[in-house]
């Protein structure tokens, strides 16, 4: 089964910023446990790929093993998990790309356990 795991602090950001919307916010996210493949691929670090959901003029990154995500069938998906770790207006779009990949390059894909 896919897991979609979304910082405590990314949700506080959402639910602050959106309030009505964060409920549309929540939902399209966790829409991954069902279509992993969803979202524009950014870059990758490692076998760790960086993509982005949009939501309106805003962005949220999220981190997911790439290699499990080539996977066919649902059973070997059941350990794939995806974390939300940022999010960003389209003005701090690449600051934000690049900031990610510094950490994954930096302290690796464990930290944003």
């Amino acid at each position: 089964m896919v897991r979609v795991y979304i910082l405590p602090e990314l949700v506080r950001q959402i639910q602050k910023h959106f309030r009505n919307d964060a409920g549309k916010i929540f939902d399209l996210m966790q829409e991954l446990e069902i279509h992993p493949q969803k979202g524009k691929t950014l870059g990758n670090i490692g076998r760790i790929v960086i993509k982005e959901l949009r939501f309106r003029n805003f962005r949220f990154y999220f981190i997911l093993e790439g290699h499990k995500l080539k996977c066919v069938n649902a059973e070997e998906l059941k350990d794939l998990l995806i974390k939300f770790v940022r999010l960003s207006d389209k003005n701090l779009q690449q600051e934000t790309i690049n900031e990610i990949k510094y950490v994954l390059r930096l302290i690796g894909f464990e930290e944003f356990r």
